[in-house]
């Protein structure tokens, strides 16, 4: 199936018929939707990153420097797994994978690169990696559910005929009919706004660092092992769907570690957001203790200065005082009384 033999859309169920432009001119340069689409998913999905970033230990400005370092990772991740599973589009010219602008990246590569960058940047910043990507999945889920309607612009990522009443109709250019399939694009972007919905709540209740981010791993990978079964374009590896297995895989996993650390004691305090709350209080009770110790030799100079001052004027009254008595004046030696002898 070639995405291009593709034009207008149909929903039959909501009289919708839409033809949505691929790209976009603006002057000599050719802007792509689906870009445009990813690149709006990762300014949204940072804006609540670093609303939240307080309540996970992590400074603004911290993000937005790994989101600018992790983002190459998951950029080349993504079409390294693309390219890997789908070799036969690029075996006889290599040198085509390097042609990124062309098409082929796969989300799963994507995330799997974030995750190792992730890893490198916080070891580097010296910063909690799993309270990082408990922050990181809410973005990740926002980024997703937005990134999913760049499939639909370019008319591809659906799924298997169906003449189901939600069905996407599109029209084949080569046929001259339309063509009814599962919209899968539209059922994973409210697969992942509805688990955004449920992780933003729950991480506010969150009892150690790292359970969101194994939320994340199990909710997507449920319901995108349910919705790569309908897929028409799945990578595959022998008989298997490659994005399938993977997520079926990591659900069950995710969800076994969540079931674990549900029957074990968590201690808060121990938690990345609280460590920097109390390093952050540590820090102002020594920097106060030092300017307490800073003003002692200044308040007793001060005193000193003013027991000074206030000596000072009694001396400078005695001096003007012996100075303005006249010579003349000055008293002599006591003088016997006459005596009545001779």
């Amino acid at each position: 199936m070639n995405p291009w033999n593709y034009t207008t859309i149909f929903f039959p169920l909501f009289g919708l018929e839409l033809d949505p432009p691929r790209t976009i001119s603006l002057g000599p340069l050719t802007l792509h939707f689906y870009g445009i689409i990813i690149a709006t998913g990762l300014v949204l999905a940072v804006l609540y990153c670093c609303r939240r970033c307080p309540e996970f230990g992590i400074e603004a400005d911290t993000l937005t420097d790994g989101v600018l370092y992790v983002t190459p990772f998951a950029l080349i991740c993504a079409r390294i797994y693309y390219c890997v599973f789908a070799w036969d589009e690029f075996a006889g010219d290599p040198i085509s994978v390097l042609y990124i602008w062309q098409g082929g990246i796969a989300i799963y590569g994507g995330v799997l690169g974030a995750v190792l960058g992730t890893a490198v940047f916080c070891r580097w910043r010296k910063i909690s990696y799993t309270a990082t990507l408990d922050l990181m999945s809410l973005g990740l889920l926002i980024g997703q559910a937005m990134g999913r309607w760049g499939n639909f612009f370019n008319r591809e990522a659906f799924g298997a005929a169906t003449e189901l009443p939600w069905r996407m109709g599109l029209f084949n250019q080569v046929t001259g009919a339309y063509e009814y399939y599962h919209p899968t694009f539209l059922y994973e972007s409210l697969w992942n706004i509805a688990g955004f919905v449920l992780l933003h709540f729950l991480s506010k209740r969150r009892k150690y660092d790292g359970q969101i981010a194994l939320g994340y791993v199990a909710w997507y990978g449920l319901g995108r092992a349910f919705i790569e079964g309908l897929r028409m374009d799945s990578l595959y590896w022998g008989p298997f769907r490659v994005s399938q297995v993977l997520a079926a895989v990591s659900c069950l996993a995710a969800t076994a570690v969540l079931l674990y650390q549900a029957f074990r004691a968590h201690d808060p305090e121990r938690m990345f957001v609280r460590r920097v709350a109390r390093a952050n209080a540590e820090k102002a009770a020594a920097e106060a203790a030092e300017e307490e110790t800073a003003k002692e030799p200044t308040e007793e100079v001060a005193e000193e200065l003013a027991e000074q001052a206030a000596e000072e004027p009694t001396e400078e009254v005695a001096d003007a005082s012996t100075e303005a008595a006249p010579e003349g004046d000055a008293p002599g030696p006591e003088e016997d009384p006459p005596s009545g002898r001779d």
